[in-house]
């Protein structure tokens, strides 16, 4: 029975802490851009063949 009172403990200091994180994160700004995660997608693989073109021709 100790043992359960010990992972209620546990289980409720994780999610203070989930939550102390969340709310900084809000604070913060983390999530306030919702439109450039989305279009910048669509950049990563010409970024990357761009750069690997360069390697390329500059060996």
């Amino acid at each position: 029975m100790n043992i359960l009172y010990f992972l209620v403990g546990c289980s409720v200091l994780m999610a203070l802490i989930f939550l102390g994180a969340f709310i900084w994160a809000a604070k913060t700004g983390q999530n306030d851009d919702v439109y450039t995660p989305g279009i910048r997608i669509l950049f990563d693989d010409e970024l990357e063949e761009a750069k690997s073109e360069e390697d390329h021709f500059s060996s």
